[in-house]
């Protein structure tokens, strides 16, 4: 999550028709897949680990006019599923669908009058390995990285223990597979890039979703949103706080050796994934 406002955006914006790697080769911005029927709608599923700047990312998609996002629709039924304890685990189940056909369902239902985007927000390890995840093909995937150091240190200020799968970059890396396996183009997006330069990332990001670029998506007003999971008191106040973007800034990290290693564990998978990220 990410609070305080960005007053110095850097960087250039993407060139028009402009490429990433991804799957080992070169794919044009933008492609068919997320749309509606008549074309015209399109449905972003963002994955990313917890500890991340998701939630600001969220806001600066709701802040479009032509926008609705769900927040983590898949919480209850990871849950229910797993049985792990976390704050305010019965109201999230109460507040989302338990069965996860009916919430992945919930993501194609029909958008308001007036909106055209879809913007989903999920957590990587609310997904299983097990799960048949072909439904993730039909929408406009992205993955958002952080480096495991940062995550961790962020992690264990609220959680006593820590593992790989907790923070989500292995179930991010066998997304990643499967996708690349049908072919998909998937960008990567990684936080301490996009916090040194987020209008460049976000135009590039509207360019290959086909949507246009609006300087709404930089400031958004402070406080909580209708939007935001009942989980929100226990892990949003930094972005309650925030009306933008925080500049990046090195973060002294203070590790114990448990720690070190569930980092040390998940480094190969950000590494693989950090040199496939989108430049700007």
């Amino acid at each position: 999550m990410s609070g305080g406002r960005d007053r110095a955006v850097r960087g250039g914006a993407p060139r028009p028709g402009a490429t990433h790697e991804a799957g080992g080769g070169h794919a044009q911005v933008g492609d068919a897949r997320g749309l509606g029927a008549a074309g015209n709608e399109v449905r972003v599923a963002m994955w990313s680990g917890p500890r991340n700047i998701s939630t600001a990312i969220m806001r600066a998609f709701e802040n479009r006019a032509d926008t609705v996002v769900v927040d983590e629709p898949l919480y209850a039924a990871y849950l229910v599923r797993t049985g792990i304890d976390h704050p305010a685990r019965e109201a999230v189940i109460a507040s989302q669908p338990t069965d996860l056909g009916v919430a992945i369902a919930g993501l194609s239902a029909p958008l308001p009058s007036g909106h055209r985007v879809h913007y989903a927000k999920h957590m990587a390890h609310h997904v299983s390995a097990d799960m048949d995840l072909e439904w993730t093909l039909q929408f406009r995937n992205v993955l958002l990285i952080r480096d495991p150091r940062e995550v961790v240190a962020s992690y264990v200020r609220t959680r006593q223990t820590c593992t790989p799968e907790d923070i989500g970059l292995p179930q991010q890396q066998w997304l990643l597979e499967l996708w690349d396996a049908h072919g998909l183009e998937v960008p990567i997006l990684d936080a301490g890039d996009f916090l040194r330069a987020p209008e460049p990332h976000l135009r590039w990001l509207c360019e290959w979703l086909a949507l246009p670029f609006t300087a709404r998506m930089l400031s958004w007003p402070p406080g909580p949103r209708a939007s935001d999971g009942v989980w929100a008191p226990h892990w949003y106040e930094s972005v309650w706080s925030s009306t933008g973007f925080q500049p990046w800034r090195p973060r002294e990290l203070a590790l114990s050796a448990r720690e070190a290693a569930v980092a040390a564990a998940c480094r190969p998978i950000y590494d693989a994934l950090h040199a496939r990220r989108i430049r700007v």
